[in-house]
């Protein structure tokens, strides 16, 4: 499935977090039926509020019934960079640092902590990809956030969807980034490119979406991201 910029920008400002697209496809039936969710959302800046109200919200507990964060959550934000090539639009997507306390060596989006000082979301998502990638916030159109995600290891992440204009140059920030590599979108918003797999955590099997791409293995937060951003533009 091949989209043009004005097809992306027209089916994220149609629809609204939590009533985007379709819901998340039912688990394999190996996986336990699903519980409903509870909304414990922390504080968020004010500007973020209002829509944060209204706001889906998923997490690694979709596929894992009672898998919520032990821990008090932190507010986080990422961007999530659409880059218009020539030959089709790409996602950027980064390869963590080894030595980082959590999610270590992992594909993700820039982002991170949202500061006292960022404005919102928004501005704590652009801060982050300049200062790890350098990602000039003047080459980025933020078009629309997608749905909160909650994260086992306690983070309540907000990612806004962002086109980028090339020309773009990028210089990673080794304290955080180890890589920065682009997909071609058209592979996420193939349904055939999700996977489910799982793994036994701390005694118990975890079930967790994967996009495998050659030399990088696409799972967890990131993998639910991209789900949600799929399914949005997949109508």
């Amino acid at each position: 499935m091949v989209m043009q910029r004005s097809d992306i920008i027209a089916r994220l400002a149609a629809a609204a977090p939590g009533r985007r697209g379709n819901p998340l496809a039912p688990p394999p039936a190996t996986l336990p039926a699903a519980e409903p969710s509870v909304e414990e959302e922390g504080p968020l800046p004010s500007s973020d509020a209002r829509v944060a109200k209204s706001a889906g919200q998923r997490g690694d507990h979709d596929l894992n019934p009672g898998m919520h964060p032990e821990r008090a959550r932190t507010q986080a934000a990422v961007l999530v960079p659409l880059i218009d090539r020539p030959n089709g639009i790409t996602v950027l997507l980064t390869k963590r640092a080894e030595h980082l306390n959590d999610h270590a060596g992992q594909v993700s989006f820039p982002g991170g902590r949202i500061d006292p000082g960022d404005r919102d979301a928004a501005a704590a998502a652009l801060r982050e990809a300049q200062e790890e990638v350098a990602l000039d916030p003047a080459k980025v159109d933020l078009v629309a956030r997608l749905d909160t995600y909650v994260t086992r290891t306690g983070f309540e992440v907000t990612p806004w969807v962002g086109l980028v204009t090339p020309p773009v140059a990028f210089r990673l920030d080794p304290l955080e980034v180890a890589e920065v590599f682009e997909v071609p979108l058209a592979f996420f918003l193939d349904p055939v490119s999700r996977k489910t797999e799982s793994r036994v955590w701390q005694g118990r099997q975890r079930f967790f979406y994967v996009y495998p791409w050659p030399n990088y293995y696409i799972w967890g937060a990131t993998a639910g991201m991209l789900s949600n951003l799929a399914e949005v533009l997949r109508g």
